[in-house]
């Protein structure tokens, strides 16, 4: 006998009040810090209306359980540290996530520049020890498209890659 299979169907929409939104949304926030971006996507996907949304958007902020600075400063940090993202990158995520310039400015000016730095440093010259090259001048091109691709500033890439890659004679045309 052979088992009998479920048909996939289409998964049913959530929705919520918007008393259980707000319920969800404290218990969310209790656990991590979330933007109000986070908050206004949720609720889309619950189907509460832009109005209802709006209203619980903005007793949650009241209460302090969403503060985009707080978020912004503790995702710099987080990024910074344990993800080794560079400027760049953050500060895009940031953007997509709907935070202000200001704010972002202002969470990126709290992080430490030398330690920026020495994270790209760390990270590139781990990378340089897995990638696969045959010449200096291919493995300097693969560190430098990396360090890039982490979000981190040209200049800073560049001195980091020569740092590493001292035979580069073939390189200078950078």
């Amino acid at each position: 006998m052979q088992p009998t299979r479920k048909i996939n169907t289409p998964r049913e929409k959530r929705t919520k009040t918007p008393e259980q939104a707000l319920t969800s949304l404290m218990r969310l926030c209790a656990r991590a810090e979330k933007s109000e971006g986070d908050a206004r996507r949720l609720m889309r996907g619950w189907g509460l209306a832009e109005r209802d949304a709006e209203a619980v958007l903005a007793r949650l902020v009241r209460e302090r359980f969403i503060d985009d600075t707080r978020y912004a400063e503790a995702f710099v940090r987080e990024k910074l540290r344990l993800s080794g993202w560079g400027e760049y990158k953050i500060r895009t995520a940031l953007q997509r996530k709907g935070i202000r310039r200001e704010v972002i400015d202002a969470a990126l000016a709290q992080a430490d520049r030398s330690a920026m730095g020495q994270r790209l440093a760390e990270q590139l010259a781990r990378k340089a020890r897995t990638v696969k090259h045959t010449t200096a001048y291919e493995l300097k091109t693969k560190l430098i498209r990396y360090g890039l691709s982490l979000g981190y500033d040209y200049e800073a890439v560049m001195d980091a890659a020569a740092q590493l890659v001292k035979d580069t004679d073939t390189c200078d045309d950078f």
